[in-house]
């Protein structure tokens, strides 16, 4: 049993770059044998110790109790190693729990698989004569149990946080923010707010989006745990929790918290999207700082102090071209926050924090110091611009000037204009003809025209139905930002002659790469939603509103092999977005179909998609669960026919741990061609360019590729745009 008074180490985890501020941190909790190491801290100390860590830490990830290490050199050895444990002393038979399973170079390469051998280990021990034993709970366990594997040695730690540290419980939604609210904190503990917030400055987020600086900002300077708010800890319901301990603990943050006092400092958020506004305002009343904060919808250009104040601290985490942003314009946005800063700031000190350091160079200023931090894989740079009178006297007429010079001088003559778009127009004339006597012929009704056929013109065009989704990707590193804005707002205006259609059926979005479950983000934008037609079958598409419409037109024959497949079959659709494929097996004379997907919206869509087919429910079963955790569940379905379209990244708040496709394929394939029934197939996709296929660690399996056979003709210009197998279990 591990005793409560007893010194322990532990170890918190933190985002590289973090780990210097995290241990200042738990010095100042009073830990001892601080020792920081890459990705976290060692510390030394009771439980109430490692309470207080998750109690008050802003930095850290999370805090865990190593419960044992050992060699192994297997999956086998791995399952013994854990078996071992006394789990006894930390989960009743009838507890939840969950396990996440990293490595590095490790006998088990593939996490959910260790995940999974771990998992078996903990219930294996557990389990009574009379049946009893622990389940797996994802959501809220009772432990969470943490794995890391370094080459063949293995570490076994109770996660004491539960949820990660970052989520501090007034953010519902996090695809709203670009970074988490632990590194939030980092980049102000690193701009030394809370000796400026003592000293009463103000401060600016220009660029807030859902305000997650400002209020990280004033939850330091009230003095509020960031752990006070979050709903519980992982520690609650773990056998060994001290509850006495952690209730004083509680008692004396309530004490400390001074949202309620007479105190008020300017901690401002800013924002040109109304809908960032929205979010901001929601995350601040969940804070219980909606007194205490403002939020206003500005343009950049416009912001300024509330009020005079000779100083104050401005930090701006502007887009870098990795997440959110229209990277042909990015040069000219960074020119503006340093304009911003010049102009408006005199006195502050402005921070800047980005993943790109050529962007960086476009502010206009002189860093006194850099911080190398990271945003989840990213590696960026934190900024330090202090804005002395020297720095702000530099007249802003010069950079109207340069601007002007930019954006009106150098604008090429009508002449000019038209040598420009003349390559662009006869291309998208050229592809038009072509592509609309074939999808005449195949009866295609939405297609692609042109995707970035012209460097100078990097964008996709696609057709649906008489209206236009344009996507505009980033520029190549030889075609000057400002240039390539123009020619987007020239090709824009030239769209509408060439495919004859009204400027109001263009919708127009920006194509940044993209990391997680960003694919699937949110935009905010009006609706635009239409009734289309493919292969004889109706389908709802926006758009406007989602970074992608709802029918992803490269998976089109893919689609329809599955419709050919699935007469007499049962079907299961994993991964199923809007289910556009289970439209076409049950159309096809599929006997039943199961559709799984984890988001709430994808599967509204799905239902909408069911009627406008005239589906009957009963036999088109709509499951809303995380595909991965689905799957290891045991089962006896069956099934003839199952689509695996598998995204390139997901790391979910509902999921156990992140998933790669390149990583984590064989794994996942295996647990699906389980559900096969006899002579059943598995059709295997995904859009990964670089995707390579393990098929040795597939032996057993029959696997024939299809990726030639599905690509479609109005794709052939990108040939790699998805990956495709047909893949099934040899009948012996």
């Amino acid at each position: 049993m591990v005793q409560t008074h007893a010194t322990h180490t532990f170890f918190a985890t933190a985002t590289r770059g973090v780990e210097e501020l995290l241990a200042g941190e738990l010095k100042a909790l009073g830990a001892n044998g601080v020792r920081p190491s890459s990705g976290g801290v060692y510390f030394e100390g009771g439980l109430a110790l490692a309470y207080a860590a998750c109690l008050w830490s802003r930095t850290a990830s999370r805090v865990l109790l190593p419960l044992s290490g050992f060699d192994f050199d297997g999956a086998d050895a791995l399952y013994e190693g854990v078996k071992a444990i006394a789990w006894e002393e930390h989960l009743r038979p009838t507890g939840t729990l969950a396990v996440d399973f990293s490595q590095v170079d490790s006998p088990v390469a593939h996490t959910r698989f260790g995940a999974q051998r771990a998992k078996d280990g903990v219930v294996d021990r557990l389990r009574t004569p009379s049946g009893a034993r622990p389940s797996v709970d994802l959501e809220q366990p009772d432990i969470r149990i943490n794995i890391h594997c370094r080459r063949t040695r293995a570490v076994v730690s109770l996660d004491l946080s539960g949820e990660s540290l970052h989520r501090r419980g007034y953010r519902l939604d996090a695809r709203l923010a670009s970074m988490k609210e632990n590194l939030a904190a980092a980049l102000l503990l690193l701009a030394d707010w809370p000796r400026r917030a003592e000293a009463g400055e103000p401060f600016i987020d220009p660029m807030c989006g859902a305000g997650t600086l400002a209020i990280e900002a004033a939850l330091v300077a009230y003095d509020v745990a960031p752990g006070l708010m979050r709903p519980s800890h992982g520690f609650e319901r773990w056998l060994g929790h001290d509850r006495a301990s952690w209730e004083r603990l509680l008692s004396s943050a309530r004490a400390r918290d001074r949202r309620g006092g007479e105190r008020r400092l300017s901690i401002a958020g800013f924002d040109m999207e109304a809908g960032a506004i929205r979010a901001a305002l929601a995350n601040a009343s969940r804070a219980g700082l909606e007194r205490l904060l403002h939020f206003e919808r500005r343009e950049l250009d416009g912001c300024r102090p509330l009020g005079v104040c000779p100083s104050g601290l401005l930090v701006v985490n502007p887009p870098y071209g990795e997440r959110v942003g229209d990277e042909t314009s990015l040069p000219w946005l960074y020119r503006r926050i340093g304009d911003l800063l010049k102009q408006h700031f005199p006195g502050w000190t402005g921070f800047v924090f980005t993943g790109n350091p050529d962007l960086a160079a476009s502010v206009g200023l002189a860093a006194a110091r850099r911080h190398r931090l990271f945003n989840g894989p990213i590696e960026c740079r934190l900024l330090e611009y202090p804005i002395t009178p020297s720095a702000s006297s530099s007249p802003r007429a010069a950079l109207a000037g340069e601007a002007a010079a930019g954006e009106g001088a150098s604008l090429p003559c009508h002449a000019e204009a038209e040598s420009w778009l003349t390559p662009f127009t006869n291309r998208l004339a050229k592809n038009l003809k072509q592509v609309r006597r074939w999808a005449e012929r195949e009866g295609v009704t939405c297609y692609r025209l042109y995707d970035a056929d012209l460097p100078e013109f990097a964008m996709a065009i696609d057709w649906y139905e008489g209206a236009v989704h344009v996507q505009e990707y980033k520029a190549p590193a030889s075609i000057d930002p400002l240039k390539a804005q123009r020619r987007l707002h020239a090709a824009l205006s030239a769209i509408p002659k060439v495919l004859e259609v009204p400027t109001s059926a263009i919708a127009l979005k920006v194509r940044s790469r993209q990391r997680g479950g960003a694919q699937y983000e949110r935009n905010e934008a009006r609706g635009l939603w239409r009734e289309v037609n493919e292969g004889g079958h109706r389908f709802w598409v926006n758009l406007t509103e989602y970074l992608d419409t709802g029918l992803f037109l490269d998976h089109r024959n893919v689609r329809r092999m599955v419709g050919e497949l699935a007469q007499g079959r049962r079907f299961l659709n994993l991964f199923a977005y809007t289910a556009a494929a289970t439209v076409y097996a049950a159309k096809g004379g599929a006997r039943s179909t199961v559709t799984v997907d984890l988001s709430n919206t994808y599967l509204d869509w799905a239902e909408r998609n069911f009627s406008l087919n005239k589906l009957r429910y009963a036999q088109n079963e709509l499951v809303k669960a995380d595909c991965l955790a689905w799957l290891e569940e045991e089962r006896s379905d069956r099934f003839g026919l199952i689509l695996l379209d598998v995204p390139t990244h997901s790391n979910s708040k509902s999921m156990e741990q992140s998933f790669e496709v390149q990583r984590d394929h064989v794994a996942l394939i295996r647990l699906a061609v389980r559900l096969l029934e006899p002579g059943g197939v598995l059709l295997f996709s995904n859009n990964l360019r670089s995707f390579k296929l393990e098929r040795e660690a597939l032996a057993g399996l029959a696997v024939q590729e299809l990726t030639h056979k599905t690509v479609p003709f109005d794709f052939a210009r990108t040939p790699k745009i998805h990956n495709a197998w047909k893949i099934s279990v040899p009948v012996v």
